[in-house]
């Protein structure tokens, strides 16, 4: 189901060419991350970070060994079943050959975030080639963090930009089985369906909610068996989703409320607990930055709090259905993304990965917006945001993400594009020539 692709219209796909001088780059970036990923496999020790935990779960389904211990126990491979399942197809033949299409998959992934991130702009002027490769240029660090750790975030940016691409051409089945998939990898895209309900789009929503059920339980099924299949799935709700606590959740208690999640949750309980944002390394002294000292309990609803009014905030912006246009519903889904990135309970840095659509969204307000004084503000505030984020590279202490960096660069993109979406140029254009027309001649 490939859209169709017309690369002298804007708001169409193109595909790589071998001609222009970014694609190259492109594809010389991605070898060049490949080589990062295959080198200390081929010539040194092995590759470490997340890479030998797929291999893992990969073998174990080979095997038809337990994917997770008791209830009771840490997990080491802490994603649903289906993913393991993926794993095993590649797994069969070493782990050079996982690790390959592992880094391909990246590969495509990054590419065709970018070509539906600049697709779904809503502008109506076709960008340049620096334009259009600018988003993936200040996003190339957490590219990095997708290949040398091996996570699997980049590709469910992709997936969730490929499932708004066919809602806007009309495939909400397929749509919703894209979300669905990306669900059942990592289970925080669901965010994506109250959004769905809210703006009624039913079929996309009855779609993911099924394909969730069969990729979770069906799919499974014929390799797992039916009730060890079920019975796991138990086993990892119990584990991630039922273990939260005032020492942590998901099984990774020592990250929770330290510095490297800067979730919603994380960052508003490090400034209204005294909890220790070192506690990932025991070495390290405790460090506390809570301006307030309240209980689990009451964190929680001041978490709940903030919650709901992010959520009121975005429904206020979004325009009724009669007024929505492609430039509002690309604004509105850069928001959508901000805030399903910061709504996880675990945000890590590679998480922020899911900033490329607003990233894009805004450049290209910045370069294509009639108005000069909206252009140049536009542009400040990405500098803004791009000056928060840079908070997070090594030079500079772990208290900036522990205050949350990138949570206030992602505030800054959402506030911007609700900017964007509540005063459109045809708006303004409107209340200017009215305004003219008011003034004596």
């Amino acid at each position: 189901m490939t859209p169709a692709r017309s690369p002298n219209k804007p708001g169409t796909l193109r595909s790589l060419s071998l001609r222009a001088p970014l694609d190259l780059l492109f594809l010389f970036c991605c070898l060049i991350l490949t080589t990062d990923v295959l080198g200390p496999e081929i010539f040194g020790r092995g590759k470490t970070k997340d890479y030998s935990l797929w291999y893992w779960a990969g073998q174990q389904v080979l095997d038809g060994a337990p994917l997770y211990p008791k209830v009771t126990e840490t997990f080491a491979y802490i994603y649903p079943p289906l993913p393991a399942i993926l794993l095993a197809i590649p797994s069969w033949f070493g782990k050079i050959p996982l690790y390959v299409v592992l880094s391909v998959l990246n590969g495509i992934a990054w590419w065709y975030t970018g070509i539906l991130s600049n697709a779904m702009t809503g502008s109506d002027r076709k960008p340049g080639p620096w334009l259009e490769a600018l988003p993936a240029f200040a996003t190339v660090t957490f590219v990095f963090d997708m290949f040398d750790l091996g996570q699997p975030n980049l590709l469910l940016l992709a997936m969730m930009l490929y499932g708004f691409w066919c809602l806007r051409h009309r495939q909400a089945w397929f749509a919703g089985f894209m979300f669905a998939l990306a669900t059942a990898i990592k289970v925080f895209p669901v965010a994506v369906l109250p959004y769905l309900v809210w703006r009624k789009q039913w079929a996309a929503a009855v779609s993911m909610l099924a394909f969730i059920g069969i990729l979770l339980y069906v799919v499974p099924a014929p390799i797992r068996g039916f009730e060890r299949n079920a019975a796991e799935l138990a086993t990892w709700y119990q584990g991630m989703v039922g273990s939260s606590s005032e020492k942590g959740f998901g099984q990774r208690d020592e990250q929770n409320w330290s510095w490297v999640n800067q979730s919603i949750i994380a960052v508003t309980h490090r400034l209204v607990r005294p909890i220790n944002y070192n506690q990932e390394d025991p070495e390290k002294p405790p460090r506390t930055m809570n301006i307030i000292d309240v209980d689990y309990r009451t964190a929680n609803w001041i978490v709940l709090a903030i919650s709901v009014l992010l959520g009121l905030g975005f429904v206020a912006v979004m325009p009724r259905q009669a007024e929505r246009t492609a430039r509002s519903d690309a604004e509105e889904l850069g928001i959508l993304f901000c805030l399903m990135t910061v709504a996880s309970p675990l945000a890590r840095q590679y998480y922020f990965m899911w900033l490329f659509l607003p990233f894009t969204v805004l450049m290209h307000r910045g370069a294509f917006d009639p108005r000069p004084r909206v252009r140049l503000g536009t542009w400040l505030a990405l500098g803004a945001a791009g000056i928060l984020m840079l908070l997070s590279l090594p030079p500079f202490p772990n208290a900036f993400q522990a205050w949350g960096n990138n949570l206030a660069a992602t505030a800054v993109l959402a506030v911007t594009l609700a900017w964007h979406i509540r005063h459109p140029p045809d708006a303004a254009g409107s209340q200017a020539a009215a305004g003219l027309k008011s003034q004596p001649a």
